[in-house]
């Protein structure tokens, strides 16, 4: 097989080693258009999982660049001054220089045709002129170029403003470092790679770095201005440059990785923020995967490359999750800088969803015995101290106090007593309509009349018997309602036995859903009215806690979107209008609704949809929901209209956006969103991303196992 690569990076390299070695009668050639010994970066940072398929694909390459490892176990969060270490981690790097060194040499060795100073005019007369091209070369990939369309190619800037340095310090540890200027928040991703060298990230957000005049700088200024601000953790060491320049993260992606005889790896292909440190890993990865597709596939071109594409891609699209968790985090990182050490390394060591309070705890117990223990003791931290993981800690809330962090959820009244049971601190009712009309189904319970309401407190009093508090999801279905229940499916309007439906524009929820009539001055005054008496009731029924629902589409959160709300008057419009009449509704409840209570909003803070409610609005409402009296906001998101193109219901998909509200809100937060584990929660409310969580706990063949009855005893056999 005539195979030419272009791009003599790692990942080039690696796969013209790997093919050459699994067959020498095939003639690969890599073209370079530098200098062997040019590269722009410092250090490459290898996961231990690399590093075995590394050495299970080559052993002499994998001898010679672990023989070279900077390694350390830890990772220091500078911070307010303070200096937190985790231990645990495992983390290895090299110099790209060394590593680029070795891979030209065992290539060479194998009998690698390698070209340098050699620039490619035409990717088509070269793909006509081989069997397979391959495009390993880099972000700026001119074969991605080339191929753009029928591959697929997306490319974008993700994250924040950042240079790459080199610094003569020498690390002992992964160490961010967070400074706090004038201008704004600066951070740094720093790392040891050789026995002289560290890497040197220094990374804003574009704002930050505009203030503080970067934009204006040259490489030398940037130097001393970067050197000048972190002094002090350098220590008299200096910052190396090797064209360090500030620049953009770019985001790579295609639909396709390959088109005809030719294949894109590596940063050609893909990227992954540089925060996670898995760009040189997954590139080294698809090398190793694409010369497993020819070896499994020898001379079926076109079935190897769709198999190394159904290999890779979906963990690539894994880790560019990861990353894309990671990017954003640090874009507004100066939003959490209100946080406690502990919490605030919590959060950051757990803000890519693949480190979990679980697996830390295995890699580095103590640290998680401080957190847990910082966190029952309410941010204070006592030498020694053990305690149970967050989700076990009490939560006070005005007079309301839960024994726990955990909220379990049911729309069946009957079940409410076995919840509280099971061990939530909170136990969540509902929905429960305000008037008969407000039902979503006519199985929906109601708070209409005082016979609703002595029924319910037969249901509060099962709770309280259980040791958990109560609470009530009180709302009105708007133009979601009228439908058969939700047990059969959803959104189905009933044929017969149905009510006329109400909104804040005659616009029908979905195509099968009747048109709802546009509520008029009087009749959003009574719904006032409506709500504040089921208040009442809640309240004369024992609930502990009132949520008023401002989610999924019913009615109030209905008003608060464009994509509902299209009215001309004072309830429409602008923001400000759309949330008047939900505010409202929010000041009646309030006066009706016992001070010494918690009262709180299911909140949908966003749509999913290009029109729809933005997350920025979201968090804007949640701000003057909390001026107006609401202690807690339950973080819900979509379902504002049937098809939401841009929403992603995927398990924790809410975690993010309760962060968010929380921290720029400043709210206490409940938060949902498919959450099934212990350890799913204890990450949550360990990194401060939300203050209680909605666990939706699956039934266990275990537990059916365990609590089935005993078979009969059977009788013993006598031995002659």
């Amino acid at each position: 097989m005539r195979v030419r690569i272009v791009g003599a990076g790692p990942a080039g390299l690696q796969l013209a080693i790997l093919l050459k070695k699994a067959d020498s009668a095939h003639e690969v050639e890599v073209v370079e258009r530098n200098a062997p010994d040019a590269t722009f970066g410092w250090g490459v940072v290898f996961s231990e999982e690399t590093l075995g398929a590394l050495r299970d694909a080559d052993p002499e390459t994998h001898l010679q660049i672990t023989d070279t490892f900077a390694r350390w176990p830890t990772v220091d969060i500078r911070y307010r001054g303070r200096l937190l270490r985790s231990r645990g981690h495992a983390f290895s790097a090299i110099a790209r220089r060394r590593l680029l060194e070795i891979l030209q040499s065992r290539a060479r060795e194998l009998g690698v045709g390698l070209r340098f100073h050699a620039e490619i005019e035409d990717v088509a007369v070269l793909a006509a002129d081989a069997d397979l091209v391959v495009g390993a070369d880099g972000v700026n990939s001119l074969v991605r170029r080339t191929y753009g369309e029928p591959l697929g190619a997306h490319v974008g800037p993700q994250g924040c403003k950042f240079a790459w340095f080199g610094a003569d310090l020498v690390l002992d540890a992964f160490t961010f470092i967070f400074k706090q200027t004038d201008a704004g928040l600066v951070q740094v991703h720093a790392y040891p790679f050789d026995e002289r060298t560290s890497t040197w990230i220094v990374e804003c957000p574009e704002g930050t770095w505009r203030r503080l005049g970067f934009d204006t700088m040259d490489e030398t200024e940037s130097l001393a201005a970067c050197e000048a601000l972190f002094a002090d953790e350098l220590a008299g060491h200096r910052l190396l440059t090797n064209r360090s320049l500030w620049t953009s993260f770019m985001l790579v992606r295609c639909d396709s990785w390959h088109h005809g005889n030719v294949v894109l790896l590596g940063d050609a292909a893909h990227t992954a923020h540089f925060s996670i440190g898995s760009g040189t890993k997954l590139a080294m990865e698809d090398a190793i995967a694409l010369s497993q597709a020819f070896v499994r596939h020898p001379g079926e071109i076109e079935r190897a490359l769709v198999d190394y594409e159904l290999e890779r891609q979906p963990v690539v699209e894994r880790f560019q999750q990861a990353a894309g968790e990671s990017a954003a985090y640090f874009t507004r990182v100066e939003r959490y800088a209100h946080m406690e050490p502990m919490p605030f390394a919590f959060n950051l060591l757990t803000r890519s969803g693949r480190v979990t309070h679980a697996n830390l705890a295995q890699r580095d117990p103590q640290f998680v015995r401080v957190l847990d223990a910082w966190f029952h003791a309410a941010g204070e931290s006592r030498p020694g101290a053990v305690a149970p993981p967050p989700m076990f800690a009490p939560w006070r809330a005005g007079a309301v106090e839960l024994r726990n962090r955990v909220v379990r959820a049911a729309a069946e009244p009957e079940r409410l007593g076995e919840l509280a049971r099971s061990g939530a601190g909170l136990v969540l009712a509902g929905p429960v309509a305000v008037t008969v009309e407000g039902r979503i189904a006519p199985d929906t319970p109601t708070l209409h009349d005082d016979e609703s309401a002595t029924a319910w407190a037969e249901r509060v009093d099962e709770v309280h018997a259980g040791g958990a508090h109560a609470a009530v999801l009180l709302g009105h279905a708007g133009r979601r309602g009228s439908t058969h229940s939700r047990a059969l499916a959803a959104d189905v309007p009933l044929r017969d036995g149905g009510w006329p439906l109400v909104a804040p524009s005659p616009i029908a929820y979905g195509p099968r859903m009747p048109a709802p009539r546009a509520l008029e001055a009087g009749d959003m005054a009574a719904l006032g009215d409506a709500f504040a008496a089921a208040a009442r009731r809640a309240a004369g029924a024992g609930f502990d806690v009132l949520e008023l629902d401002m989610g999924h589409g019913y009615l109030l959160a209905s008003f608060l979107s464009p994509a509902s709300n299209r009215r001309g008057d004072a309830y429409g419009g602008d923001l400000a209008g759309r949330m008047r009449f939900p505010l409202e509704v929010l000041e009646a409840v309030r006066r009706a609704w016992p001070e010494d209570r918690l009262l709180a909003v299911r909140l949908g803070v966003m749509d999913g949809t290009r029109r729809g409610l933005q997350l920025r609005e979201g968090i804007a409402i949640a701000r003057e929901l909390a001026a107006h009296g609401c202690g807690l906001v339950h973080v819900a998101a979509g379902q504002t209209v049937p098809e939401a193109a841009q929403a992603d219901y995927r398990r924790g998909f809410l975690t993010p956006l309760a962060d968010r509200v929380r921290a720029e809100a400043r709210v206490p937060t409940l938060v949902g969103g498919y959450l099934t584990t212990p350890d799913e929660a204890n990450t949550i409310l360990g990194a401060g991303r939300a203050d209680l969580c909605l666990l939706e706990v699956p039934e266990s063949d275990l537990e059916r196992q365990v609590l089935a009855a005993p078979p009969e005893p059977v009788a013993a056999v006598a031995l002659a």
